[in-house]
């Protein structure tokens, strides 16, 4: 399993205490999450400059590697994800990594396929030609993020470089999560798959839900940060700030309301959030 990190906002802003400073900063959960369980395995952090990502992934432990705070720091975007790994399928590599970028795509994954060594032909012969040479690792997150890549531009028109709306950007990814889910129940698995997706193109941000936590917390207004006591916005004051954070568990001390199991979340360009069922 892992720990997600994700960030929408109307004005770029720094997330460096949420990532760094705060009670529960993904940092900390790369020690020990809520659970007591470590995420030792790498992590990675994707900014977006001018609507594409600029990306640092490190296959170190983010609470031993000075080099996350100090990515966490100079991150300053109105769109970052974040990740800290704890390994499942394929090994402890920079190349089985998240997040994983295509384009102005980003992507990353908490949980694990269920039976994946018996699908990842299959998904892999699904797989767009032109994006299977971009695979790098063993990991069934980034076989699925290929795939998923094939599927958005199957539903707009075969454009390599795809960029969905956003009813097609939920639809596509919630049925994906719902076919990779039978997929698995095929094979005859124990345990169920767990598929907590998070996925922007630097415009929208979508997350699903399914058989692990995620919650989500709206910033209206500029605030003194509860951690440095300083607002982490060069704030234009002709417009009204907002945000919106997707976590795997609560960091800070604000309201942070749970999403319910088997849903898809998504924020769009104005702030706006809405959740549907898988």
């Amino acid at each position: 399993m892992c720990r997600l990190y994700g960030f929408r906002a109307n004005e770029p802003t720094k997330v460096e205490c949420s990532l760094v400073y705060a009670q529960n900063a993904l940092l900390s959960q790369s020690l020990a999450d809520l659970r007591g369980e470590a995420h030792p395995d790498g992590w990675g952090i994707s900014c977006y400059e001018d609507h594409f990502p600029i990306v640092e992934r490190r296959d170190t432990a983010a609470h031993e590697d000075e080099r996350f705070s100090l990515a966490a720091e100079r991150a300053y975007a109105e769109i970052v994800i974040a990740h800290v790994r704890k390994a499942t399928v394929g090994g402890h590599s920079l190349d089985n990594t998240h997040p994983f970028v295509y384009d102005a795509w980003t992507f990353a994954h908490n949980g694990t396929l269920r039976g994946f060594e018996h699908l990842a032909e299959e998904l892999y012969s699904e797989t767009d030609e032109d994006l299977k040479g971009l695979r790098r690792g063993r990991t069934d997150s980034e076989a699925i993020f290929l795939w998923l890549m094939s599927r958005l531009r199957e539903a707009c028109n075969n454009d390599p470089l795809p960029r969905p709306d956003q009813d097609t950007l939920m639809t596509v990814l919630a049925a994906s999560a719902r076919e990779l889910d039978e997929r698995s129940r095929r094979t005859g698995v124990e345990r169920l798959s767990r598929l907590n997706f998070l996925l922007t193109d630097g415009q929208l941000l979508v997350g699903t839900c399914f058989r692990n936590t995620l919650h989500w917390v709206e910033r209206n207004g500029i605030h003194d940060c509860e951690i440095c006591g300083i607002p982490h916005v060069h704030h234009d004051p002709k417009r009204r700030y907002r945000a919106v954070v997707l976590a795997s568990e609560p960091i800070s001390h604000e309201d942070w309301q749970p999403v319910s199991d088997g849903s898809v979340l998504a924020v769009d360009e104005t702030l706006s959030v809405t959740i549907r069922d898988l």
